[in-house]
């Protein structure tokens, strides 16, 4: 699709008026913030009375040197920890299985036992920051394990906060990183809803993602629309599970991405509480504005950075982040100008942070509640985006709701479709990408890049074997097995995984023996 002076290329490929005026716009007036559908925002005074939670996403090579990161971040002035987990972590397998070999603590942290989340956790006060963790299905093994590290710190699980991504949907349609098949992965889910109500109420039990969708190629309106879908096929499980949505409904979170196109984002920010306050409501009956009001954290666009020029990259986050507060998030955090070409360093990283921190005590954002609404413009946009968002979710309700329409590939062609037509335009030369297809410099630009300890492999390694050496043989093997007899009935996974990992039994040793009952997905 082409740009022309009367029909621009933006995210949400709609039709984009020159001029705005009065009569674009909804008719009625949407009611103030913190009333129902949470459309201008989740709380009457917003910011005024709480400012957003600054997270900067980190975990590399080994707990030790993470554990250094985050106490640089918080002496910085961050405000929450967000943990990035390794990919044999996240695909559940041990830093010395031969399959992870090459991958120990490329893309975050490698947490294997009970020894590795201590080491990562030690010295931080649990107690009074919240932690967001970017886990998935191996969500409940990381939950229960930083649980276990807080009591052993005199911290109880009712004085914990934080967040478990735990969103397995959106690993099959976008990211990939899953183990189990659709349903069992359901169920450890809302295992994990039903522990949290009883021992971790303040903790988020879900954060439904949009972000990894946006970065595989949707559009915005598909990114709107796949996050609710996949948020409603998660109250489906939990009150088929006997919980209350008022109840579970109060610990959902959600996940969006920030992309360029400014007002595209804030609309859809905005349309997104709109349209999960009705289907709270009107689906599932919810009567608590808690479970109504959608509250989400943000992060920065990871696809929009540029190996190219990779100081353009600051400007980018800046709009990204400006559009996250400008439209209500919670929570975000601002990606490195570095991370197309490598892991964050230090002096990227604290620029990311610097950058929110601007924004926050320097741009005004803070005064006041929506300050874009009214804007002809701005309501048109969320008007659209709900009504694109909508057709969607119809479509798939029709298909059998989330997880049907995952199993029939009709998500993943949505997402492919846009991700093509995207990639097309930019290689055509329709959508400018600065430093990329046009403003190009052919000098060498070099930065300063993080360069991770080749020995920090060899050293997980032997540390995760040293654990087995050193712990009870017996007391883990009999852990082992009430796990896997417990997987073959109904009971709740989450009380004999976690006697496993107090037995120093390992996350890969737990994945392995839920393989072996339910079998892996392999996506076709």
């Amino acid at each position: 699709m082409a740009s022309t002076p009367d029909r621009p290329l933006s995210d949400s490929e709609a039709d984009v008026k020159p001029l705005y005026r009065a009569a674009d716009a909804p008719e009625a007036e949407a009611p103030p913030p913190g009333m129902f559908p949470f459309t201008r925002g989740p709380y009457p005074d917003m910011y005024r009375g709480r400012p957003w939670t600054m997270r900067q996403y980190a975990g590399f090579s080994s707990a030790e040197e993470s554990n250094e990161r985050y106490r640089y971040l918080l002496a910085q002035g961050q405000t929450g920890l967000s943990v990035a987990f390794d990919l044999p972590t996240q695909l559940g397998y041990d830093s010395d299985d031969p399959v992870a070999a090459g991958e120990v603590g490329r893309t975050g942290v490698a947490i294997d036992s009970l020894v590795d989340m201590d080491l990562l956790l030690g010295g931080l006060p649990l107690d009074e920051v919240s932690t967001s963790m970017t886990i998935n299905a191996p969500a409940a093994l990381l939950l229960l394990l930083y649980e276990l590290v807080a009591e052993d710190g005199g911290v109880s699980g009712t004085a914990l906060r934080g967040t478990v991504q735990n969103d397995i949907l959106k690993e099959y349609v976008a990211r990939g990183n899953y183990i189990f098949p659709p349903r069992p992965s359901m169920r450890l889910t809302t295992d994990l809803f039903a522990y949290c109500a009883e021992r971790i109420p303040n903790w988020n039990t879900i954060s439904i993602s949009g972000y990894h969708i946006r970065e595989a190629g949707s559009t915005a309106a598909q990114e709107l629309a796949f996050t609710l879908a996949n948020g409603i096929a998660y109250c489906d499980a939990a009150v088929a599970a006997g919980l209350s949505p008022d109840a579970f409904g109060a610990r959902l979170s959600f996940f969006f991405n920030a992309h360029n196109d400014f007002f595209v984002e804030v609309a859809k920010f905005r349309a997104a509480r709109t349209m999960w306050a009705q289907i709270m409501r009107d689906r599932f009956g919810a009567t608590s504005a808690k479970a109504q009001a959608l509250r989400f954290h943000a992060q920065t666009g990871g696809s929009t950075l540029t190996a190219q020029q990779p100081e353009n990259n600051i400007v980018r986050v800046a709009i990204q982040a400006l559009s996250a507060v400008c439209g209500g998030a919670q929570s975000l955090h601002t990606n490195s100008f570095d991370e197309a070409l490598a892991l964050p360093s230090q002096h990227a990283a604290t620029i990311a942070l610097r950058t929110q921190q601007i924004l926050m005590h320097e741009a005004g954002t803070t005064d006041t509640a929506d300050p874009l609404g009214g804007s002809y413009y701005l309501e048109a946009l969320t008007a659209d985006l709900e009504r694109e968002a909508q057709e969607l979710i119809e479509r798939i309700d029709e298909l059998g709701g989330a997880v049907a329409a995952i199993e029939a590939g009709f998500v993943q062609g949505k997402i492919e479709e846009s991700a093509y037509r995207f990639q097309t335009a930019v290689e055509d030369g329709d959508r400018v990408v600065v430093g990329v297809n046009s403003f190009t410099d052919e000098s060498d630009e070099r930065i300063e890049l993080y360069r991770i300890d080749p020995a920090g492999e060899e050293r997980q390694r032997e540390r995760t074997a040293r654990v087995r050496a050193e712990r009870n043989a017996d007391e883990a093997t009999a852990a082992l097995a009430c796990v896997r007899e417990t997987a073959v009935g109904d009971g709740n996974l989450l009380p004999p995984m976690r006697d496993a990992l107090r037995a120093h039994c390992t996350v890969g040793e737990i994945c392995g023996a839920l393989r072996e009952l339910w079998g892996t997905y392999d996506g076709r």
